[in-house]
């Protein structure tokens, strides 16, 4: 195979769709694993929804997920004059006929009839290109537009199901069809990857092509297609960015690791082989093949990724945790933080070397980098932020758990104030109340960290040292009432 040359086409309306992500990985993994070009182009031609804001977020995505493209991206609005030239050949060879129908007189037409779609009002009319008069396609009435699909095999369209169908806007803009197939032809794309919902593009673009080569003379090498499966969320459904979270930006936010995500999304609709859950991205590269996606659709399973990010985020060294963990503890000015998620502690109060002690503890109990905060805030905050439903369950108005953060308030005055010792001490304030030692901490460690769960006790105990530790078992039984 020649190196091909492969490209991903958003468009500038919202956010980066996980269904982009997963098929802009897979286009990158084809490229890679045969030496060939991987490249965007912004479809920017809708100037009502585009917003330039979009475009960043665009290219951020595909920067996180370590996918840039192998050159600038490059923007569909610097094809227009190619545009308008293909249009001209195939009007002026016949293949484009004007029409200027509303979609009213349309319907009003085909009612009371079993025909949908375009009547084939204007076909003969002979009107002119002009304002207001867009520009159709004459499907041939009869025979068949078979698409070569990788994935799917060949899959044939009777041409007698095709309208008519608009290429060019009433305002001279020529449509995806169009546009799609004269874009890849100018950027020499060999290989159309791209997402299954766009298999009933496919046909209108071949009979495009085919006119085109006609008007021109020529014949140009048609792309090899392959459509990826849909992405399904539980109930099986198509993800919808108005039910299910398909946002990357989303995820990064969360504190899902990229490594992470492109694994997940890797196996979604594929597999290298094999039965390990993580596969490294040279792993990937190494056996990916277009022919080895299924064609059915794939469950976006966020409880499976969540799951995965965690095994990603133990297998960080320590040093590595920790810097990913920055952006949610000590982020820097002017480098990126996740969106309105700034520490809850003023920056001052956020010692390095207490999270350097307290981050192994806390790697092994966290699913997301945005679980990070919630878990290590009592360090840095000069009182805990009290979970108020655990406090009035486990300690207000409750005797027992009072006297217990009275006895360990005095046990704690002159013991040594290691890990060690504090688990001693509490086993013996529990064995006096005739407690387990599970049941005995549960108070002290709502009076210490403000939650019911957290990092180790006695290690974070020992991190924040005895005053503090007494300050607040003093301020959770003045609070107890």
């Amino acid at each position: 195979m020649d190196a091909p040359r492969v490209r991903i086409a958003p468009s500038p309306t919202g956010f980066f769709h996980v269904g982009s992500a997963r098929t802009a990985l897979f286009n990158w993994l084809f490229a890679r694993r045969h030496g060939g070009t991987f490249v965007v182009r912004i479809e920017d031609t809708d100037a009502e929804r585009n917003r330039e804001e979009w475009v960043e977020v665009i290219v951020a995505a595909l920067d996180w997920l370590g996918l840039p493209p192998d050159e600038p991206p490059v923007r569909q609005s610097q094809f227009a004059a190619a545009h308008e030239a293909a249009a001209t050949r195939l009007y002026e060879s016949g293949a484009l006929y004007g029409c200027d129908c509303a979609r009213d007189a349309i319907d009003a037409r085909l009612k009371g009839t079993s025909q949908t779609g375009y009547d084939g009002y204007c076909r003969d009319r002979g009107l002119e290109r002009g304002h207001g008069v867009a520009l159709r396609f004459r499907v041939p009435d009869q025979g068949e537009t078979i698409v070569h699909d990788v994935i799917r095999g060949d899959v044939a369209f009777q041409n007698a199901s095709i309208e008519d169908f608009v290429a060019v806007r009433s305002n001279g803009a020529a449509l995806f069809a169009l546009s799609n197939l004269v874009d890849d032809r100018a950027m020499g794309i060999t290989h159309v990857v791209r997402g299954e919902e766009h298999l009933a593009n496919t046909p209108k673009q071949l009979l495009l092509a085919a006119a085109l080569d006609a008007a021109e003379g020529a014949k140009t090498a048609a792309p090899v297609f392959a459509h990826v499966p849909l992405l399904v969320n539980e109930q099986r459904q198509k993800i919808s960015k108005r039910r299910d979270p398909v946002a990357v930006e989303l995820y990064r936010d969360r504190g899902f690791l990229a490594a992470a995500m492109l694994n997940f999304l890797g196996l979604l609709g594929w597999s290298p082989g094999g039965d390990d859950e993580m596969v490294d991205l040279n792993t990937m590269i190494e056996r990916f093949a277009l022919e080895d996606v299924n064609h059915s659709p794939a469950f976006f399973d966020v409880a499976k990724l969540t799951h995965l990010n965690g095994a990603y985020i133990r297998a960080l060294d320590t040093e590595a945790f920790i810097e990913a963990c920055r952006p949610w503890v000590a982020p820097r000015e002017g480098e990126w933080c996740p969106a309105d998620q700034a520490p809850p502690w003023a920056p001052e109060r956020f010692d390095p070397e207490v999270f350097a002690a307290v981050a192994p503890l806390v790697q092994e109990r966290v699913a997301t980098l945005g679980e990070v905060p919630s878990m290590v805030d009592f360090f840095f905050l000069e009182e805990p932020a009290i979970d108020g439903a655990a406090f009035d369950k486990a300690i207000a108005n409750q005797p027992e758990s009072i006297a217990i953060l009275h006895d360990v308030h005095s046990a704690l005055e002159d013991c040594a104030f290691d890990a060690e010792t504090l688990h001693r001490t509490l086993v013996e304030v529990g064995e006096r109340h005739a407690l387990a030692l599970r049941k005995a901490q549960a108070p002290v460690r709502l009076a210490v960290t403000g939650r019911a769960v957290g990092p180790p006790l006695f290690e974070s105990m020992a991190l924040l040292g005895r005053d503090t530790v007494r300050r607040r078992l003093a301020a959770a039984i003045a609070a107890a009432g």
